[in-house]
């Protein structure tokens, strides 16, 4: 096969291996999941229909801090990687990856709330936060004393046997009190057994999941609601 013929050819399929990442990839999934469900405010919810809406994050118990950012959180997502080489190819080896995630409401523009109670087992939701953090280091490049507090919390070494720094890196997604999020579901009201402070209703709207729809949530700016 000529090159007139090679270069093309593989030109497209570089093209299309590029725009089937981009399509399948989790933060277009999550826009087009979104996308199928009504637009609705929180006290007009109907039981079982699918739902979704925008507000601001409130924390229903003690909210996690995120490790390097300090900053509160209802969610949080981080890795820590060492890039490695095999010959010539080098690749980032993962050391640390954690998240975690607890209930929490969404306050809309009305000052209306709803509640959200995802759950990992079984999971009953998916995510996508965007990237809030990223810290590096390397060769020339030490760690810095609040990156360097993080690798020692996870017992992970700064630098190698002959004592240069590792190329590491560290990148943290977090759903912080307080900031804006899209959640998607189906709609329920539930009864309220206990009360919540400043909520004056016996019943409390809910986004859950059921067999055919997961809990949408994001943080993206694309999939609020206008």
């Amino acid at each position: 096969m000529s090159p007139q013929i090679i270069i093309p050819f593989i030109i497209v399929i570089a093209i299309t291996i590029a725009i089937t990442a981009y399509y399948f990839g989790k933060k277009q999934r999550i826009l087009r999941g979104l996308s199928k469900l009504k637009t609705k405010d929180i006290l007009q919810f109907r039981t079982n229909e699918p739902t979704k809406v925008t507000g601001k994050v409130l924390h229903v118990h003690e909210p996690f801090v995120a490790p390097f950012s300090k900053r509160k959180c209802v969610a949080f997502q981080f890795k820590i990687q060492q890039k490695k080489r095999t010959g010539k190819n080098s690749y980032w080896k993962t050391l640390l990856d954690e998240n975690n995630i607890q209930d929490f409401f969404v306050k809309d523009k009305k000052e209306e709330v709803v509640m959200i109670k995802p759950t990992t087992t079984p999971l009953n939701f998916v995510m996508y936060l965007e990237e809030d953090k990223r810290v590096t280091s390397g060769f020339l490049n030490a760690p810095t004393p609040e990156f360097e507090n993080v690798l020692s919390a996870y017992k992970i070494e700064s630098e190698n046997l002959l004592g240069f720094n590792k190329t590491l890196r560290y990148t943290e997604r977090i759903l912080e009190v307080g900031e804006t999020v899209t959640v998607g579901g189906i709609a329920k009201w539930k009864a309220l057994d206990k009360t919540i402070d400043g909520y004056s209703y016996s019943k409390i709207a809910t986004l859950e999941s059921n067999e055919h729809q997961k809990i949408i949530i994001t943080d993206i700016a694309e999939a609020r609601v206008k």
